[in-house]
């Protein structure tokens, strides 16, 4: 059977991209229902060094790694990917996206999962238009909640939408899905480092090799 066919059907691959500054139980959780929801072989969380349209993260690349790695452990099909550590300049998920596809090939059903914030700023992402030409874009929607699309956005969409993940993976790329997961966790990557900077707890929420190895290297504790 080929490495691009898992039990007579192409393997399905995901790619998650962050700043994981750190990662937390929202995240894993997230990825875990992601992969599940879709059907993923595979689901690559890659943390960025330098994303374009957010902060510099407080804490460096390797040591985002290094805590995402301690966090998904043993998870089956959750994948620590440091492929944007090797490159300079800023995190483009295009790139990223490129180079999966140079690894999986063409036959393979690739999906990128952002969050329904970052969707909306998608007509500004670097080469959004090759985003759809590399893979599927899943948009992870939170229940209840409704935005107006931009309209850069809606002309970038087009007629890609699908609404289910059945006719999403009769593609291998171009569509966008919007899924809700079962349990969306209001934890914030902001409030941790809150938390950690004030001295007080974050138990419970991020795996505990996460709390450990932030506690053990004294990230994201207040220098005072």
């Amino acid at each position: 059977m080929s490495p691009a066919h898992r039990e007579g059907r192409p393997l399905r691959v995901g790619m998650l991209g962050g700043t994981f500054d750190p990662v937390h139980n929202g995240h894993l959780r997230s990825a875990i229902e992601v992969r599940e929801a879709l059907g993923l072989d595979t689901l690559h969380m890659v943390p960025a060094p330098q994303p374009p349209l957010r902060d510099t993260p407080q804490v460096s690349a390797t040591q985002r790694l290094a805590l995402l790695t301690a966090g998904i452990g043993n998870t089956p099909g959750l994948l620590a990917d440091d492929r944007e550590l090797h490159r300079k300049g800023p995190s483009y998920s295009v790139d990223t996206l490129v180079e999966l596809r140079q690894q999986y090939g063409d036959d393979v059903p690739l999906v990128m999962v952002i969050g329904f914030d970052a969707f909306l700023r998608l007509a500004k992402w670097h080469r959004a238009e090759q985003l759809f030409e590399l893979a599927h874009l899943v948009v992870i929607a939170r229940p209840g909640y409704q935005s107006p699309w931009p309209t850069p956005l809606k002309e970038l969409v087009g007629d890609r939408a699908v609404d289910s993940v059945a006719l999403l993976m009769q593609h291998t790329r171009g569509r966008v899905l919007m899924l809700e997961l079962p349990s969306l966790m209001a934890i914030s990557a902001t409030y941790i480092r809150q938390r950690l900077s004030d001295g007080k707890s974050v138990r419970y929420l991020v795996p505990e090799a996460v709390e450990q190895a932030i506690f053990r290297q004294g990230l994201y504790q207040s220098s005072e």
